[in-house]
């Protein structure tokens, strides 16, 4: 009863409804964008969302020197949400429409910066897919992991553009991308809403300190990122933390290789991993066990690349948290 008493007094106030309004869909926006939005002062707009904040209606992530406010994600905070739409009057909708606006305007703008965004990064996986494999051919290699274990909560780190979790969007009831570039997080965001994902979100972190319970997903995600980093084992042993007991850990990265250029044009630190070191970092960290799957072009060249796709089991016996709401 005290809770749902602090959700209707948080709710019953117009900017605070408004606020929860121009937020439903899945929408992530600053306290800038929201000041925007609402046409009032950073300090006046702050008070408003840490009430709502505090009555569990919206989840704050923060990034960097700013933070994102979205809905919560709770059962309770669903189906409280869930009911305001009905009662929206026809004295208000000039209001939200308005609202809908601006936010519209927002959304267009953070689409052009990531298209821009994407064109350059899409020029660069065009060359590594021209010597790798095709993307649809390890993609549908990541998916039949989907159908072959429930998923139910997924941790994709280094999310990049976002694609895996549009991937495995379908086979998930909750998603949630860590990213450590704010550039890659805005193309991320932008793709999301755009497939109107609402239960997968983005937020900042780092790969080396997960911000994530222990035993709290059923799949963790590494795709083509420990090449990039100086402490791959490091990664894959967060990784593996967070996956609940009988969980995956899925990695998938080149195997080695000897392109140089891939270091001096792309940034990679590893030029690929074998199967001996990446099977050593997963049982180090506590899996179980690790199936390996090679995947190379039809009709490889001397400059094509193998990928490799392992796929580590959490022991039976690992710490399993199931309680945790990721966002």
């Amino acid at each position: 009863m005290d809770r749902l008493i602090q959700a209707l007094r948080a709710a019953g106030e117009p900017t605070r409804l408004r606020i929860l309004v121009m937020l439903e869909g899945g929408s992530e926006l600053t306290v800038t964008e929201i000041c925007r939005i609402l046409g009032q002062s950073q300090p006046r707009v702050s008070r408003h969302l840490k009430l709502l904040c505090d009555a569990g209606l919206l989840a704050r992530q923060a990034e960097g020197t700013s933070a994102y406010y979205r809905h919560a994600r709770s059962p309770f905070a669903r189906s409280f949400l869930a009911g305001l739409d009905p009662l929206i009057t026809d004295d208000a909708a000039g209001t939200i429409a308005r609202d809908q606006a601006q936010l519209t305007a927002i959304r267009a703008e953070r689409a052009e910066l990531a298209a821009r965004s994407f064109e350059r990064i899409a020029l660069e996986e065009e060359v590594l897919r021209g010597r790798a494999v095709n993307q649809p051919a390890v993609e549908t290699a990541m998916v039949a992991l989907a159908a072959e274990h429930p998923i139910d909560r997924l941790l994709d780190i280094g999310t990049g553009t976002g694609r895996v979790l549009e991937l495995f969007a379908p086979h998930v009831r909750a998603g949630v991308g860590v990213e450590l570039s704010r550039e890659m997080l805005n193309l991320a965001r932008t793709r999301l809403e755009a497939n109107h994902l609402d239960h997968c979100s983005v937020r900042y972190g780092n790969a080396y300190h997960l911000d994530v319970e222990m035993g709290s997903v059923g799949l963790a995600v590494l795709h083509h990122v420990l090449h990039f980093l100086d402490e791959p084992a490091r990664a894959v042993e967060q990784a593996a933390r967070s996956v609940w007991a009988g969980g995956r850990l899925l990695i998938v990265d080149f195997a080695p290789h000897h392109l140089e250029a891939l270091r001096t044009e792309h940034g990679h630190r590893r030029l690929g991993f074998t199967d001996a070191e990446v099977v050593h970092w997963c049982t180090a960290a506590g899996m179980a066990s690790v199936t390996v799957n090679h995947i190379t072009l039809p009709h490889p060249g001397p400059d094509s690349l193998t990928v490799t796709v392992w796929v580590a089991t959490q022991a039976a016996d690992a710490p399993t948290v199931r309680s945790l709401e990721v966002a």
